[in-house]
């Protein structure tokens, strides 16, 4: 309660003795407290205004700086976890790490029920200043039917404290003119959050998911502030991709039938055809790039403590996207030769502005030195940009291509060096190494020299693909993980029938393929490591323990089936024997029923032990697989437990099958399980 509000509670002393004692007797009767304000900012959501609540730890830090710092034009609170900024003054929110429209905010204590989805909608500040002022004469007085008129003109009457109504602006006309009536159907109206059954969340969709996980498998770790959260930041690609106004036309050609599978299916190829042509390709690697980078920078400049490591995750298309940046990045260790050759941008390797101003000096381009200095562009900055972001800083044409055209042939000479200095290894392995342009190469050879201590050489394993640059992230990723992705089967379709299995990423020694079982998009790794063997993949555990229980009946019923075939088949054999066998005497006989019955309970056991049920219910350590070193050695393929309801009908869930891991807990802990590990935490309790 403010200083404020605790004076407007307390009744003014009034000269009349008797009148003050009333006051304060009905003071006592009907005490009066503030209401409690929570912040809420503004979406809109299918053409329509929708209200969400600022989690109760957001909702502190404002209410605190609206209070303390009233004054302060320039204000700003960080929320949700620093990925918005709320200009307190102004009232707006602001995304920081994404393009996102900017979202008024309110400071709410009084609301009223939406007539068309039962939501509830706060009043201005202003007028719910009034409202408080009102209720509070009313309850400390006790005297209700109080009135009042919104700006808008409707009506809102306060019958007592648990019965408070809004009615539309329906007016009448007379000779006085048009006056606002109580007509219509009435609407409820609240004060503060704590008499709205409102859902205050702390984060949304992924991040919700992780939280949840996180609270309910690795509590102790912290209770004992060994781990903090896992921050997930989208890296948007698509939308610039998609400006051109091809999805315009695609749209008209396009027929109205099955409309959400011809959109599904508009969506994820025309994303391949960009993908697969020279002219996108170079777009996408480079937006991608230039995002991650510029993500990862914001990220530490907001958080200047941050001592954690990076992992990326990528979906369909943007999984094989990554993996192609990935299999072209370079290890830092090779260049540690003293080799200034080998970095991007040769004697300019260490960012300064100075190299920049050197390079528009030799490109003739002096006059555009202030604007790279306005943005703090050094050399290694300027090796990232992309032609979008150089006419963001309002570069013409012309002077863009030639920077482009300048830090390209750059790279390609300072990249053909970098393979002329590769030292020679088998001979026979140097003429059968892949090589982009080709596509033909039957394996994907890790192409690495084991001379020079050991050193790894650049890697290229584009088999097939579109040639183009691949930039340099600026931070290696310790773990890489795909959903629903068509890596494998791009990779076949590009002339890869085997992966090298001393293969790994350069930079990124962690790799997991994750698949729904119904999944059309989906396509293992495993198998073109090691594909002279047949296995299942793993199946993910479910974040409660056990299998779900239609699997566990499904194998229960497998497994009795098989029981009751083999003893059958045992009986069978016995008796056919005992058919076919010649007449013996008594003891015999009996001797025969004796070895019968051992037979039997041979069999038993030996069908016991030998169950035919799929692998994937198999513990990894049970039968251990070598899978090459793409993952250090561990599993790759990680396959979901499908729900009851998606096991009647395979088609009908297949489009869900490729949309489920945004809000799959299974795939949340078990990144959030990797991700930790290597920080030598582990869950509570093991899952079964």
């Amino acid at each position: 309660m403010s200083a404020v509000e605790q004076q407007q509670a307390e009744p003014s002393p009034s000269s009349n003795s008797s009148n003050s004692f009333e006051v304060v007797e009905a003071d006592t009767a009907n005490k009066y407290e503030a209401v409690v304000p929570h912040w809420f900012y503004c979406k809109v959501v299918d053409s329509r205004e929708r209200w969400f609540p600022f989690s109760r730890q957001d909702s502190e830090k404002l209410e605190e700086a609206h209070n303390s710092r009233k004054d302060d034009e320039q204000l700003v609170v960080p929320t949700e976890g620093g990925r918005y900024d709320v200009h307190l003054k102004k009232r707006l929110c602001c995304a920081m790490y994404w393009e996102e429209e900017v979202s008024e905010v309110r400071r709410c204590t009084w609301f009223y029920k939406g007539d068309k989805d039962n939501k509830y909608i706060p009043y201005s500040e202003s007028f719910s200043e009034e409202l408080e002022e009102t209720y509070m004469i009313a309850i400390t007085l006790d005297e209700w039917k109080k009135k009042l008129e919104s700006p808008t003109r409707e009506i809102i009457i306060l019958h007592n404290p648990k019965l408070m109504v809004h009615y539309h602006p329906v007016t009448t006309s007379d000779d006085w003119g048009s006056t606002p009536t109580e007509q219509g159907r009435p609407r409820t109206v609240k004060r503060g959050v704590e008499n709205i059954s409102v859902d205050i969340p702390c984060v949304n969709d992924f991040r919700n998911v992780s939280l949840s996980m996180l609270q309910a498998h690795f509590k102790k770790a912290q209770e004992q502030q060994q781990i903090g959260r896992v921050e997930f930041l989208p890296v948007n690609w698509h939308s610039p991709l998609h400006s051109t106004g091809v999805d315009v036309d695609l749209e008209r050609i396009t027929l109205p039938s099955i409309n959400r599978l011809r959109h599904f299916i508009n969506d994820t190829i025309l994303d391949v055809f960009f993908y697969n042509s020279p002219t996108y390709c170079q777009t996408i690697v480079d937006t991608v790039a230039s995002e991650m980078n510029r993500l990862y920078r914001l990220f530490l400049q907001r958080n200047p403590d941050f001592k954690g490591g990076v992992s990326i995750a990528g979906h369909s298309l943007g999984s094989l996207i990554l993996f192609d940046l990935l299999t072209n990045q370079k290890d830092s260790s090779e260049d540690e030769d003293g080799n200034k050759e080998g970095s991007q941008m040769g004697a300019y390797e260490q960012g300064d502005v100075g190299g920049v101003k050197e390079i528009l000096k030799k490109l003739e381009l002096s006059e555009y030195c202030s604007v790279f200095e306005k943005e703090r562009l050094d050399t290694q900055a300027l090796a990232l940009c992309t032609e979008k972001d150089l006419k963001d800083m309002g570069i013409p044409l012309g002077p863009r291509m030639k920077i482009l055209h300048y830090v390209r042939t750059k790279e390609e000479k300072q990249h053909a060096q970098q393979q002329a200095h590769v030292p020679a290894g088998n001979d026979d392995e140097s003429e059968d190494a892949p090589k982009p342009e080709s596509g033909s190469s039957p394996q994907l050879d890790s192409r690495r020299s084991m001379n020079d201590g050991g050193k790894c050489q650049y890697l290229d394993v584009g088999l097939g693909q579109v040639s183009a640059n691949y930039p340099q992230l600026i931070y290696k990723p310790e773990i890489f993980f795909a959903f629903g992705s068509p890596i494998g089967m791009f990779l076949t379709v590009r002339g890869v029938k085997r992966i090298d299995p001393n293969y790994s990423l350069p930079t990124c020694k962690g790799f997991f393929n994750i698949f729904h079982p119904f999944d059309p998009v989906a396509y293992r790794i495993e198998p073109m490591i090691v594909p002279d063997l047949e296995f299942e993949p793993m199946l993910l555990p479910h974040h409660k323990g056990r299998k779900r229980m239609h699997l566990e009946l499904k194998e229960g019923l497998t497994r009795m089936g098989m029981d009751l075939k083999n003893n059958l088949l045992g009986s069978l054999r016995i008796a056919w024997q005992s058919f076919t066998r010649s007449p013996l005497l008594a003891v015999e006989a009996a001797a025969t029923e004796n070895e019968a019955e051992t037979s039997l309970e041979k069999q038993t056991v030996h069908s016991d032990m030998k169950p035919e049920e799929p692998a994937a219910t198999l513990k990894e350590d049970a039968a251990p697989i070598n899978v090459g070193m793409l993952n250090g050695g561990h599993r790759i393929d990680y396959v979901l437990q499908e729900k009851p309801i998606e096991s009647f009908n395979e088609y009908l869930f297949a489009l869900q099958g490729h949309l489920c891991y945004w809000e799959s807990e299974d795939t949340v802990l078990l990144i959030l399980k990797e991700i930790y590990q290597t920080q030598g935490v582990t869950l509570d309790q093991p899952l079964q």
